[in-house]
């Protein structure tokens, strides 16, 4: 199965210069918890609840802090033709919950989640990178920034 049969279309892409309120009100009107960041028809970040958790509100930052004060700056990303097995066990060795769907010209087409997964593939392949991305630490972990 193809990342494209089971990812969500409808994603909502933040600016940078947007404040983490506004963001975080897209993110409530799609009950979701990441919102990709864009910038001039490119992907600049990914920005998530916990980012505005840990890095705004517990640093005291106030509610119109722009959205590139606190997301994190490295998008890592999958194809939308990618086989659903090596973009489950790429989640769970890279450590993340969710990945941005791109198709081979870069342009977002989508959002792959690990409910996505947990949906439609493998329940070995999804178990496996489950466990993986529930260890501690990782690149993508808040005390690495």
């Amino acid at each position: 199965m193809k990342v494209s049969e089971i990812m969500s279309r409808d994603v909502l892409v933040a600016s940078p210069t947007q404040s983490i309120r506004d963001a975080a009100g897209m993110m409530a009107s799609i009950d979701a918890g990441v919102l990709p960041v864009g910038e001039n028809d490119r992907l600049i970040g990914m920005l998530t609840d916990r980012d505005i958790a840990i890095r705004a509100v517990a640093e005291g930052k106030v509610p119109t802090t722009h959205v590139r004060e606190v997301m994190s700056n490295e998008v890592l990303y999958c194809f939308d033709d990618e086989d659903l097995d090596d973009v489950a066990r790429n989640m769970g060795d890279i450590k993340v919950r969710r990945l941005p769907v791109v198709n081979r010209e870069k342009r977002l087409v989508g959002i792959v989640s690990l409910g996505d997964l947990a949906r439609n593939g493998d329940a070995g392949t999804t178990g496996q990178a489950v466990s993986h991305i529930c260890e501690p630490g990782g690149e993508h972990s808040q005390t690495a920034h």
